[in-house]
């Protein structure tokens, strides 16, 4: 007998956007991975439940080698959810998908405009110089040690203070309006002209477009200081606030 199916439902499939962070591996593999290691030493806990994706395209590996590089970094808790720059053949089966089509960030449109006037920035701005024009995110509490708050799309300002242990990350500038105890990430899709303020820097990590920052290498100087942070030829740069 033919068994009749009355109650077919169908299977919903959506599509649905998440910010992941980009590890590009660079040559030699094995100075990048001491790289790694030293960055996961100093800020305990950055990758983890945190996705990743591993973008090989700067490197030229074969099968074997990609394989070694993945359990070199599962060794390491780094837990990576797809995989960029790789032919579709170098992929066995229990490896991350092939991934294409990664957007590193929206066009924006720019307009002269002078950068956290809130914060009384008193660096001097180039002649011409510009600012993307993006949304915001307002947080009106302190960010407890813990949580993540994420806003690829633009700014984030915090009314209040960030804990050790948690975590700001933004497409545009970061703005603490008390002490950043915790780790702040600007630029996180690609804006090099991101900012980090805030009005007491006591900072685990600190990160723009990439670039990071650890609390050993802040200069004594600027602890507990109100300090702004930039991007200049892929170093990070910081200067007390007036």
């Amino acid at each position: 007998m033919t068994k009749v199916l009355t109650d077919q439902r169908s299977i919903r499939i959506k599509g649905r956007s998440f910010l992941a962070v980009v590890l590009s591996p660079e040559s030699p593999v094995d100075q990048w991975l001491e790289r790694l290691d030293d960055l996961a030493a100093r800020s305990a806990g950055f990758f983890l439940s945190r996705p990743v994706v591993l973008d090989v395209s700067e490197l030229s590996l074969d099968k074997a080698g990609l394989k070694e590089l993945l359990a070199a970094l599962r060794e390491r808790n780094v837990g990576i959810m797809g995989i960029e720059g790789v032919r579709p053949s170098m992929i066995e089966p229990g490896m991350p998908p092939s991934l294409k089509g990664g957007k590193p960030a929206s066009d924006v449109e720019v307009e002269p405009v002078v950068a956290a006037a809130d914060l009384q920035e008193d660096k001097p701005r180039a002649s011409g110089e510009v600012r993307a024009v993006v949304q915001s995110l307002v947080i009106n509490e302190p960010v407890r040690s813990g949580q993540s708050i994420m806003f690829p799309e633009g700014d984030v300002t915090v009314i209040g203070s960030v804990a050790s242990g948690a975590e700001i990350i933004a497409g545009g500038s970061v703005h603490i309006y008390g002490a950043l105890r915790g780790r702040a990430m600007a630029g996180s899709l690609g804006n090099v002209s991101a900012r980090i303020f805030c009005r007491k820097l006591e900072a685990e990590l600190l990160a723009i477009d990439g670039v990071y920052k650890v609390a050993e290498d802040i200069d004594d100087k600027l602890r507990g200081q109100p300090v702004q942070l930039w991007l200049e030829n892929d170093t990070i740069k910081a200067a007390k606030l007036g």
